[in-house]
C-alpha cells in the first residue's frame, strides 16, 4: 500500500481527488489536511511516499509548506491559474494539476509517479522549484520558519539582518534569531536590493536599521544599529551601501 496525504483547503477539490483515487487501490489518503500547518505535521507523523499538495491555501501556501519538510516525499501539485507557479513547474518539470482538471489528466500524473516507483523529490528537484516560486511577490512579502517544533511567518520588512551559519542563514528580527536552510545568495535575490545590502559574506543588513557607519581595523567599517548590534561591513560591501544610501 502507498500511503498519501491531501492538502488542499477545498473540499470539492478533496472530494474529487478521492473520487479519482477510487481507480487505485494501492494508493490510500491516510490524513485530510486543510492548510500547511496541518499538512506539515501530517507528514511528519505518517511519512507518506505521495503528497496531493495544493498551492493557493491559507496561513502558508505549498511552495512555504515545502520548504519546511527536510525531505519531502513525491509531491503531486494541484493550482488554480499562477502564472510564478506554473513557470516554476514547466522549469523544472515538476508534475502538477491544473484546477480544474479531468479524470485523464490525474491519471496521467498518477502514471508518472508510478514510473518513479514514488521515490522522494530529491533536494536537487526541489530547491531549484523553489527557488523559481520565490519570484513571485507574495513569496517576497513574507519567509516561513520552523522552530521548536511550530511555524513562524517573518515579514520581510521586520527583518534586522541576515547572517550565514554553516548550511544555514539565522535572521534577526525584535523576536530574536530563527535559522533557515538557505543561502545569502538565495536572501540576496529575494529580498529588494536598495533596502537590504549584502556588507559582508555572512552579513545582510536592512539599510533602515543603520544609524551609524564606523571605521574598523585598516578599511574594514562597522554598521552600528538601532538595537546597538554591530554588523560587519568589507571594503565592497562599503561600496555598496555607499550607492544604496546615494552617499
Amino acid at each position: 500500500m502507498i500511503k498519501a496525504i491531501l492538502i488542499d483547503d477545498e473540499p470539492l477539490s478533496r472530494s474529487l481527488i478521492k473520487e479519482y483515487l477510487e481507480r487505485y487501490p494501492e494508493i490510500r489518503i491516510v490524513q485530510e489536511c486543510q492548510d500547511g500547518f496541518e499538512g506539515v505535521k501530517a507528514i511528519m507523523q505518517y511519512q507518506p511516499r505521495l503528497i496531493f499538495l495544493d498551492i493557493q491555501m491559507p496561513k502558508i501556501n505549498g511552495f512555504e509548506m515545502l520548504e519546511l519538510i527536510e525531505r519531502p516525499p513525491a509531491v503531486i501539485f494541484i493550482t488554480a491559474f499562477d502564472e510564478y507557479a506554473i513557470r516554476a513547474f514547466e522549469q523544472h518539470a515538476v508534475d502538477y494539476l491544473l484546477k480544474p482538471f479531468s479524470q485523464e489528466r490525474f491519471a496521467k500524473a498518477i502514471e508518472k509517479f508510478m514510473e518513479h516507483a514514488g521515490d522522494p523529490l530529491p533536494a536537487t528537484a526541489t530547491q531549484p522549484l523553489l527557488s523559481a516560486a520565490a519570484l513571485s511577490p507574495q513569496q517576497r512579502e513574507r519567509i516561513v520558519v520552523k522552530t521548536g517544533g511550530k511555524i513562524k511567518i517573518i515579514r520581510v520588512e521586520d527583518i534586522y539582518y541576515l547572517e550565514a551559519a554553516d548550511d544555514y542563514v539565522k535572521i534577526y528580527t525584535k523576536e530574536g534569531g530563527f535559522l533557515k536552510n538557505r543561502t545569502m545568495a538565495y536572501f540576496e535575490d529575494l529580498l529588494e536590493r536598495d533596502q537590504y545590502v549584502r556588507t559582508h559574506r555572512s552579513f545582510m543588513v536592512n539599510i533602515q536599521q543603520i544609524t551609524r557607519i564606523e571605521p574598523y581595523e585598516k578599511e574594514g567599517r562597522l554598521a552600528v544599529l538601532k538595537t546597538g548590534e554591530k554588523i560587519p561591513v568589507s571594503k565592497s560591501g562599503y561600496a555598496r551601501l555607499r550607492e544604496v544610501l546615494d552617499v
